[in-house]
This record gives structure tokens, C-alpha cells and sequence, in this order.
């Protein structure tokens, strides 16, 4: 049977009780008791002497693929104008010009340095933590107040930005802007950020920041907040996908109607039913949860394996999702059921993203088969 590994065997990103740096000397489980989803962190130096791990010129690269979501936002005066890419580099403003930025939406899919940066935030769950966005903006450049409705640490990776933020309680936006700008934005508290420095706001804290100077570039770890109504309809598709049950509604005591527009109370409490034998398919409902949260992202695409299989260590690809409960792994939009040592080995590659050769080599020949159809997929490859 399957045996739960306790926390304290996990690996994890951040130690959750030792006091980190990036999180201003507090312990991941002090910032999660005082600052999640409550109150606003400033952070001077959450990562001392820290430098883009992308370069400007890599960055507007990436702007250019297809593959890669990003936007181009120019303000000029009191108009806004929003672009969606990709762009080519001569579609760009000069570099010179004031107002403009680049947005580059989960750089952490495309780069493998952008990727370990964000792993730095697995104190809160992959199944909660998001991507990492990379804007980079000329003098003054910006998005506009506004607020989002999840949580979000802003790392400045180089120049400087000046952030305006309060408890915004009007939450009107500005009509016929591209952009969900608020009309009548009032900030509490104004940061000057330099690099290194960071800056966690909870869901719906109103923000503004404005570039200061040119080659102002921010990296905005943004999470996962899913909607009850879209989680609730992604999960009933998939567990209607996946029941077996033909019974066809039936009624031998239905009598001849004089109102044949109206619905058949029989027909309400059949539907009703069918919603209800669904609901109490628990594991059913564990395993579209563990598949909706780990479904790659639209964009994203594996290349295939390069090589034979050899039973030795392994990373999991920057792209792959994996997540497990206690009888179920899952792993980029699918599920296995997992137990005893095989669930162990697996939770350990969800947690640390990697195994070594002696881990892998003592796998079970049904785990190693996995390994294996994991890695000709591309989602996992050889160290």
C-alpha cells in the first residue's frame, strides 16, 4: 500500500522553517502566516547583487517567436495603445523613446535560467505557482494602476522602478482603454525598487510602476488562482470523458400532456442524479484535479528524445508540470495510480524535479517503464 512520505523527508526549494534571504530574513512559514494573501512585503536585496538572468537583447528574441505570448504597451500622455506579438525587432519603439514596455509572459517555459529562478518560489505548491513574466520598459514605461487577482512578487532585475500601491476599494476601470486601468487609483505607499529587490503584493493590492531611467527590466513570479466555475466545468468534462455508464432515462408512467413545452420533472431528478453518482466518484474527481493542474500550458511542446534510454539519472524538462496526491502521480495532463516505494520514488521526482542513478536504477521495472515513456516524450531527460 501506499505509504505518504512525512514533510520533513521532502526536498523542497526553500527550508521552510530556516530564514531565506529572499524573503527578508523570514522563514518561508513566517512569510505564509504573516504576508500570504494578507498584507504587502518589501524585500531590499531578496537576492543580493543580482543580474538579469536574460539579457535585453534575448528578451526582445524571444518577443519574436511564435511560440512565446507577449505584449507591447505604449503610453503617450494620457492614451494607451496595447499590441499583442509577435514582434519582429523593427516593430519595436526605439529604445530611447519614453512610455513604452515589452511584456514576455513565462520566459521560465523557453529558458532554463528564467526556470531556476522561479524554482526559488516552491515554498507555495506547483500546483499554485504560475510562470514568470519579464517586462522590460524605456523611461516612465508602464502598465497603468491596476490590480490582479492573484498573488505576485516583482523582482527587479535591472535600472530601477518606482511602485504606488494601495488597498484600492473603487475598482472602477477607465472606459475604452485597452487595458484594466483604474479610474481613481489612490496609493498608500510609493517603493523605489533597484535590482535585487522585491516586492510581494496579495490579490487585488492596486499597483502602479513606473520605469525610472532607461534598460528597466522586472521579473513578476505570478500564481495560479483558478476560477470556481471554470475549475468546476474543466472537471465534470473530464469525469463525464471518463464514465461508463449507458443507463438511458426512462419513463413508463409518463402521462399525455396538455403543456409539452415543460420540462419533465422526471427527466430534472435523472439529471440530477447523473450529477450525483459523478460527484461521488472521488478518486475520479482526484485524478481530472491532478490532470487539470498539470496540463502544459497552450504554446507548449515537447521535442523528442535525443538517444536511447539508459536507466541512470534524470531532471524532469523545465516545461513538465508533476504533482501527486496520495494514491495518484500525475504528470503534464495525465495520471497513474502510485504506491508503496514506486509512489515514494515518484513524489521525490515531483518534489525535487530530478533523481539520481542509484534512485532510478532501484526503481521498479513498471516505474522504470514510465521513465522511460517520459523521457522518448521529451517531458524528462538524462543528467
Amino acid at each position: 500500500m501506499f505509504k505518504p512520505v512525512t514533510p520533513g523527508q521532502r526536498p523542497s526549494a526553500v527550508a521552510p522553517d530556516a530564514p531565506t534571504r529572499l524573503l527578508g530574513d523570514l522563514s518561508a512559514a513566517q512569510f505564509m502566516r504573516r504576508h500570504w494573501q494578507k498584507k504587502p512585503l518589501l524585500i531590499r536585496q531578496a537576492i543580493p547583487g543580482f543580474k538579469p538572468v536574460l539579457g535585453r537583447s534575448q528578451l526582445f528574441d524571444l518577443a519574436g517567436q511564435e511560440a512565446v505570448e507577449s505584449r507591447l504597451i505604449v503610453r503617450k500622455g494620457q492614451g494607451w495603445t496595447l499590441k499583442q506579438g509577435p514582434f519582429k525587432r523593427s516593430a519595436l519603439p526605439p529604445l530611447k523613446q519614453p512610455g513604452w514596455t515589452l511584456l514576455v509572459q513565462g520566459v521560465d517555459q523557453h529558458v532554463d535560467a528564467v526556470h531556476d529562478l522561479l524554482q526559488r518560489f516552491r515554498f507555495v505548491p506547483d500546483a499554485r505557482l504560475d510562470d514568470l513574466m519579464i517586462s522590460w520598459a524605456s523611461e516612465g514605461g508602464g502598465v497603468g494602476p491596476h490590480f490582479d487577482s492573484y498573488d505576485v512578487f516583482l523582482l527587479q532585475a535591472s535600472g530601477q522602478r518606482r511602485w504606488r500601491i494601495g488597498r484600492q476599494k473603487d475598482l472602477t476601470l477607465q472606459p475604452d482603454v485597452p487595458l484594466k486601468i483604474l479610474q481613481h487609483f489612490e496609493p498608500e505607499e510609493e517603493h523605489l525598487l533597484d535590482a535585487g529587490d522585491m516586492l510581494y503584493l496579495p490579490p487585488r493590492w492596486a499597483h502602479d510602476g513606473d520605469a525610472v531611467g532607461d534598460d528597466c527590466m522586472t521579473c513578476s513570479i505570478g500564481f495560479r488562482a483558478p476560477q470556481r466555475g471554470g475549475l468546476a466545468g474543466e472537471l465534470l468534462q473530464r469525469m463525464a470523458d471518463e464514465l461508463d455508464d449507458e443507463t438511458l432515462y426512462r419513463d413508463p408512467d409518463q402521462p399525455a400532456t396538455a403543456h409539452p413545452g415543460a420540462m419533465p420533472a422526471g427527466l430534472e431528478a435523472f439529471a440530477a442524479d447523473a450529477l450525483q453518482r459523478l460527484l461521488a466518484e472521488r478518486q475520479s474527481l482526484a485524478c481530472a484535479l491532478g490532470e487539470v493542474m498539470t496540463e502544459p500550458k497552450p504554446r507548449i511542446w515537447f521535442d523528442e528524445a535525443q538517444g536511447d534510454w539508459v536507466a541512470g539519472a534524470v531532471r524532469l524538462d523545465r516545461r513538465t508540470r508533476m504533482m501527486y496526491d496520495l494514491r495518484h502521480v500525475f504528470i503534464n495532463g495525465e495520471s497513474f495510480r502510485a504506491g508503496g516505494a514506486d509512489a515514494r520514488l515518484m513524489q521525490h521526482l515531483a518534489d525535487a524535479r530530478s533523481l539520481d542513478a542509484r534512485q532510478v536504477q532501484r526503481a521498479s521495472p513498471g516505474a522504470q517503464a514510465l521513465l522511460q515513456d517520459w523521457f522518448e516524450a521529451g517531458w524528462l531527460h538524462r543528467l
